[in-house]
């Protein structure tokens, strides 16, 4: 007999049986389905064995874990239904970024196929079939070697080169109704959980529509950011341009000693793009405050250098100024629920000073500019001063750059707005994409750990309350901009690697962030590592593992 205890509640269950009974006794006691437990310390998927007595928690839609396993379980689903519909097509499905609270899935090895309103029903309908069948996600554990030659039997060779570069010699893969595949992460138990889905027609391609986490039971309304997709496209491009699309591709670039190319070629990419937008500032003269914003960890600061050195080449007079040395005293900071200060908020910046000084600025006036010491939590000046010339322009960045609040009383014609956020173009492979949001979380450990002194546990920690301020702060205004910028690079994750190994390394199994400490290394553990000598000193990267040019 096991017994299972659920909030103060015991069932007992013969030997033998697995979560899935344990969650068809609580699920009753629970609003959402549930779509996987933690027990024995662990994150559990139903269908594993409970191999002793335990204490579990569950976990639905509503949490981040359970969001992210039912977007790639559904996934799972419509790349198995495309293949069902298209076998003598021989149709290549590839999931590639995330589109307005869905996946964009497009066919780039075969361009002359398009998606229509038929095609998009007959794949709605086989999706709802299968769903219907209750069919299980069946895992089975391999050997690398075998699969390696089954994925490359059935073409798919992203997914060998990948494996190629395994250290473990055994893996998981899943099936779907004899649908073989290769899923990083965890899957729902069958697809009967899959049951809130939407599809649209986009671009070359299609995009699966997950529900978001505070509505499980709601399809959103299809609403994308032509501009966001845009960006995300050019850098695919490029990945394709440079023969780099997925982390086997990379490897295999690192593998035969050909990353400072890389390295370099990709740095020149970037340069040009920057050059570009400072030509694009210049060419109006009435231009004369810019305002970036952008998630943490996007690389704002490094970027506003760079566009200023930029701004200098095409003759203008640029001043990069920090939003951050307008945070209120610490002492006045909003406060989460919990207790905690809440950095991410509006009301965190002294907007009214901030706005005074912009407006004074432009009007000609000295202004004495303050620093905020975050040592002590309080705003300081310390004797700089600034004035404006004729030429000069302003190069202001901050999370909160694109709020109306913040420029109110700066003329329409004299600012220009940029988005900048590391989106990831690079897959791990055809089915797996890279979550913006792990690229920017791990940039984030590596420089919390490097500059601050914060351990993983705290980043980690904080995490989920940095991405509801950006959910309420910063992506409602993105589509404001003038001009979105992509600061992520195909080679860094392989950089960053060894600082995020190390501080990952010291989170406890007991703690409560050894989950997403250990899906991290997991994920971590798919490239090679990449040395940091060829990467130049002004580099976005350098404001994350240092050896930086600028003060950041």
């Amino acid at each position: 007999m096991i017994t299972v205890t659920y909030q103060d509640r015991t069932y007992n269950l013969p030997d033998g049986s697995c979560y899935r009974d344990a969650a068809a006794k609580i699920q009753p006691l629970v609003e959402d389905d549930i779509l996987l437990m933690k027990g024995c310390g662990r994150l559990q998927e139903l269908s594993r064995p409970i191999e002793e007595d335990t204490e579990v928690s569950c976990i639905t839609l509503r949490d981040h874990i359970g969001h992210r396993v039912y977007g790639c379980s559904l996934t799972f689903l419509a790349v198995k239904a495309i293949d069902d519909l298209t076998k003598d097509q021989h149709l290549r499905a590839v999931v590639d970024f995330s589109v307005y609270a869905g996946y964009y899935i497009h066919f780039p090895y075969n361009p002359s196929f398009r998606v229509t309103a038929a095609f998009l029903k007959k794949l709605e309908a086989r999706m709802r079939e299968l769903i219907d069948a209750d069919i299980p996600f069946e895992k089975k554990t391999v050997h690398v070697e075998d699969a390696i030659k089954r994925f490359a039997a059935a073409g798919q060779t992203d997914k060998e080169k990948l494996f190629r570069y395994r250290r473990s010699s055994r893996m998981n893969i899943y099936s779907l109704d004899g649908y073989e595949d290769y899923y990083y992460g965890y899957m729902v138990d069958s697809t009967r959980y899959l049951k809130v889905f939407g599809l649209e027609p986009y671009r070359q391609g299609l995009v699966v529509q997950v529900p978001r986490r505070n509505a499980p039971k709601e399809v959103p309304d299809f609403n994308p950011s032509d501009k966001l997709f845009a960006v995300m496209k050019s850098t695919s491009d490029w990945g394709e341009m440079l023969g780099c699309s997925n982390v086997g591709e990379l490897n295999d670039i690192v593998a035969a000693g050909k990353m400072e190319e890389m390295i370099l070629v990709q740095e020149a990419l970037m340069e040009k793009q920057i050059g570009n937008l400072a030509e694009r500032i210049v060419r109006d003269p009435n231009r004369r405050v810019i305002l970036i914003a952008g998630p943490s960890s996007s690389g704002k600061t490094t970027f506003s250098h760079r566009l200023s050195v930029q701004l200098r080449a095409h003759g203008a007079h640029p001043h990069p100024i920090a939003v951050d040395n307008y945070f209120v005293d610490r002492e006045k900071t909003p406060r989460n629920p919990d207790g905690t200060y809440n950095f991410e908020d509006l009301g965190a910046l002294d907007v009214e000073q901030f706005v005074n000084d912009i407006e004074d600025l432009i009007a000609g006036k000295t202004v004495k500019m303050p620093t905020f010491n975050f040592l002590t939590g309080k705003r300081e000046y310390r004797g700089d001063t600034l004035t404006l010339g004729p030429d000069d322009i302003l190069v202001v960045e901050g999370i909160h750059c694109l709020n109306p609040a913040m420029s109110e009383g700066i003329p329409a014609e004299q600012r220009f707005k940029i988005y900048i956020s590391a989106l990831t173009a690079l897959n791990l492979d055809d089915h797996n994409r890279i979550a913006t949001t792990d690229e920017r979380l791990i940039r984030r450990l590596v420089r919390d750990a490097r500059t601050r002194g914060h351990s993983a546990k705290a980043t980690i920690a904080m995490w989920p309350s940095v991405r509801a301020g950006e959910q309420k702060n910063i992506f409602p205004y993105q589509d404001e901009a003038d001009a979105m910028f992509n600061s992520a690079l195909i080679y860094e994750l392989g950089v960053l690697k060894a600082q995020a190994t190390v501080v990952l390394s010291q989170i406890r199994p007991e703690e409560d962030e050894y989950q997403e400490a250990k899906r991290l290394l997991k994920f971590l553990d798919y490239f090679l590592p990449v040395s940091t000598e060829a990467i130049p000193s002004n580099s976005i990267v350098r404001e994350f593992v240092g050896g930086g040019c600028f003060k950041v």
